[in-house]
């Protein structure tokens, strides 16, 4: 399949709502207001598209010069496999360049996938909790 992949801010927290809500990550997806915040905070947004459908989105903050924290990766259940979140993660690195770090956080049911796109697994991170 082609998918097509943008950088922009002309998506709406409805869209991201609906790919957080399909993709089984834990977002708050119903909160709206928040994700529009999300969104504007951050230095990098990718998304995939199919026919006119957000399916996929990538989300990073950045110094664009020694890290960058991918904040979001989330695929649409349906379209799990297609090679999109490795599309969006290769994205990301493309405009970060070669002396930033991409750095994330997995949810425990994505452990497995990060290390199969280039991710290594490190024990040297550390997190202090959102409280909401």
């Amino acid at each position: 399949m082609d998918f097509v992949y943008r950088e922009d801010r002309e998506i709406s927290p409805e869209e991201v709502s609906a790919v957080f809500q399909k993709s089984g990550i834990k977002r708050p997806y119903e909160d709206l207001q928040r994700i529009g915040r999300m969104i504007a905070a951050a230095d990098i947004v990718i998304t995939a598209w199919d026919n006119g459908k957000m399916i996929g989105i990538a989300r990073a903050l950045t110094d664009y010069a020694y890290c960058c924290y991918l904040s979001d990766l989330a695929v649409d259940l349906a379209y799990q496999g297609s090679g999109i979140g490795r599309r969006l993660i290769e994205e990301v690195r493309t405009r970060i360049g070669e002396e930033c770090s991409l750095v994330l956080l997995s949810a425990p049911g994505a452990v497995d996938y990060y290390p199969k796109v280039g991710f290594e697994r490190t024990d040297k991170a550390f997190i202090i909790a959102r409280q909401k």
